[in-house]
């Protein structure tokens, strides 16, 4: 294996992984939200099932065992996402014969898609694994209970990213609400800067002053 190879297989792990937020992204705002024409599996899959079962409040985390299938994805998704997500990059790989950019590209997609259905587990189900106590998990997590309160934002799970380029990125609730509870979840209520508060009377006023 030259450093060439190497390099190569690297370069485009990483490009991979960033293209990959955006897939992400994309795939669960067009398609894992809406219907795409008679095409529905999928939105009733995620938007119907699992968002009427997992909300942001205490049901959360799994309440029914019977509700533990509708966490992960249908077995069969994992290839055809990580073959879809890594298209662009085995394709253009085989046109040019650089197998290194077929690897990272396959490798990218199977690293995101793999992270994305482990962590959403371990978000939805907690059992105090070494991968729930680290800041960044906790991140995600309270990112991920967001989209469960508001729809419309935090569609990344793995990479926040496109989140942020896109301007779907909410770090907090705009108004307080009765959010889940756990070691691994933070606090997403509202700073008390942003809530709006009462008009201040004449004799608060003087005493101010």
């Amino acid at each position: 294996m030259t450093i060439s190879f190497l390099l190569w297989l690297s370069a485009t792990f990483v490009v991979g992984i960033v293209y990959a937020s955006f897939f992400e992204w994309a795939l669960h705002k067009y398609v894992m939200h809406r219907p795409v024409g008679k095409f529905r599996y999928a939105f009733q899959a995620h938007a119907v099932v699992h968002h009427q079962t997992f909300k942001a409040d205490e049901t959360y985390h799994l309440i029914h065992d019977e509700d533990k299938h509708t966490i992960p994805m249908a077995w069969w998704n994992g290839p055809v996402l990580v073959v879809s997500c890594s298209a662009p990059f085995w394709v253009t790989g085989l046109i040019f014969g650089n197998w290194a950019m077929v690897t990272g590209g396959l490798l990218a997609g199977v690293a995101y898609y793999s992270t994305y259905e482990y962590l959403h587990w371990c978000m939805h189900l907690p059992k105090q694994r070494q991968i729930e106590k680290p800041w960044f998990f906790r991140r995600l997590n309270g990112h991920h209970l967001l989209h469960h309160r508001y729809m419309h934002k935090n569609f990344n799970v793995v990479l926040p990213f496109a989140d942020l380029c896109l301007g779907t990125l909410m770090s907090r609730s705009p108004i307080c609400f009765n959010q889940a509870k756990g070691d691994s979840v933070p606090n997403v209520q509202p700073l008390i800067t942003n809530i709006e508060q009462a008009p201040i009377s004449a004799d608060e006023k003087k005493k101010a002053s």
